[in-house]
């Protein structure tokens, strides 16, 4: 079967909706959310061929938890692995300007969240690579090891001068 568009997210599903209702999932990395053709198989077995134009048009790539397809069977939804990730949380601006300074020019990709979010604090989240650690280490950078799923997936940074 050829899945060409996302059905929605089972975040966006009532309670009364979700109950009893068979899911089935298709596990992937953060970096596969964002290919548009794919072939997947589910945790029962069942393989889908995705041909997504644009999973969510403007709004961007697969996220944990969209309906890719929806039967008699149930559901077949993404479930997003945990990825690799520091989280930074540097004390001052200031010491956030220079961290970021300092990591943006290795080309990294970092997602920032404000303490609204699941985090309970500014910070800096970005993949996992010694050579980070070892620089917030020389600079006394707080910071923290995590498995996380991120709402956005990190990609590869296209570099110019």
């Amino acid at each position: 079967m050829i899945v060409d568009r996302v059905l929605g997210n089972l975040a966006d599903l009532s309670p009364s909706e979700r109950q009893g209702l068979h899911v089935e999932k298709v596990v992937l990395p953060s970096s596969e959310l964002v290919k548009r053709i794919q072939r997947v198989t589910t945790d029962h077995g069942r393989t889908l061929g995705l041909r997504l134009d644009s999973p969510r048009g403007a709004a961007g790539d697969l996220q944990d938890g969209d309906i890719l397809l929806r039967d008699e069977r149930g559901v077949v939804v993404v479930s997003v692995e945990a990825t690799d990730v520091l989280v930074i949380a540097p004390r001052t601006i200031t010491e956030m300007g220079v961290t970021a300074h300092g990591l943006g020019n290795r080309h990294l990709q970092a997602q920032f969240f404000d303490a609204s979010s699941e985090y309970g604090a500014e910070v800096m989240v970005v993949q996992f690579d010694h050579t980070v650690t070892q620089y917030l280490d020389e600079h006394g950078v707080p910071y923290e090891r995590q498995e996380r799923v991120m709402p956005v997936p990190f990609r590869h940074a296209e570099h110019t001068h």
